[in-house]
């Protein structure tokens, strides 16, 4: 096991699928969690009770309320002293077939964009202060295979996964924080990922996209998880980077 005793992380959507998951792989390793949730309070504190070990905290952190991130980061380091490790989980999407454009409005593209590309640059810039003060800090970031097959929930995620691989957040603003102090910058880029969201959508639909990856199966959230308590705590010389954590399903 990874050991990140003494670490000390936020996690942006972390009452999500995804972010459940993720916090509770660094929580086994020993980090100290803070969970940011958008709406989730209920959700938030009662898994900050189950992770494993003690001294979680739960954080109303909207992703596209800065002043609300301001705030977040004045409390993390209130009470856990600093921050070590960031965890870009917070997301959305909506599913709208890719040749529906008008079922694609204005609204649900400018929310996509707010959230999954806006919301990533505007945690780490309030997190900034605190990841250069540790020496050693990280950011992970959660993208997705979208951004290299083009194949996902709408157009317009595949395109905010493509900001935060290709424009902005892996390669531009890894080479911004590659400075003393150096903070690494990586993303997990999952294929499809056995979610309560997939799981709401057509069985028939995801039985085909699990046969048609390569290793027989959907991702499951522990997977990622995995993914992300490796690029903190093990990759400690890759920056830059995108890890695909997809069961080869561009091969398919």
């Amino acid at each position: 096991m990874i050991d990140l005793s003494g670490k000390r992380v936020f996690v942006t959507g972390a009452t999500g699928g995804l972010g459940k998951a993720i916090a509770a792989g660094l929580a086994a390793s020993g980090a100290r969690v803070a969970l940011g949730y958008n709406s989730a309070a209920a959700g938030a504190e009662a898994l900050a009770a189950q992770l494993a070990a003690t001294g979680h905290l739960a954080l109303h952190a909207p992703v596209t309320d800065t002043a609300a991130l301001t705030g977040a980061a004045t409390r993390i380091r209130a009470t856990f002293g600093g921050l070590d490790i960031l965890v870009n989980c917070a997301g959305m999407t909506r599913f709208v077939p890719h040749g529906d454009l008008d079922g694609l409005d204005d609204q649900v593209i400018d929310e996509i964009l707010r959230v999954n590309v806006r919301g990533v640059i505007a945690v780490t810039r309030a997190m900034r202060p605190m990841l250069d003060a540790s020496g050693k800090g990280v950011s992970v970031n959660t993208s997705s295979i979208a951004a290299r097959t083009a194949m996902g929930s709408n157009i317009a995620y595949c395109a905010s996964k493509a900001a935060v691989d290709n424009l902005t957040l892996s390669r531009a603003l890894a080479r911004a924080l590659a400075r003393a102090p150096k903070i690494r910058v990586l993303s997990v880029a999952p294929g499809l990922v056995d979610t309560d969201f997939v799981k709401s959508l057509d069985e028939s639909w995801r039985n085909e996209q699990a046969a048609r990856t390569s290793l027989g199966d959907l991702a499951q959230p522990e997977h990622i998880a995995d993914a992300v308590v490796a690029a903190a705590g093990l990759l400690t010389y890759s920056t830059g980077s995108i890890i695909a954590v997809d069961g080869g399903r561009p091969l398919g």
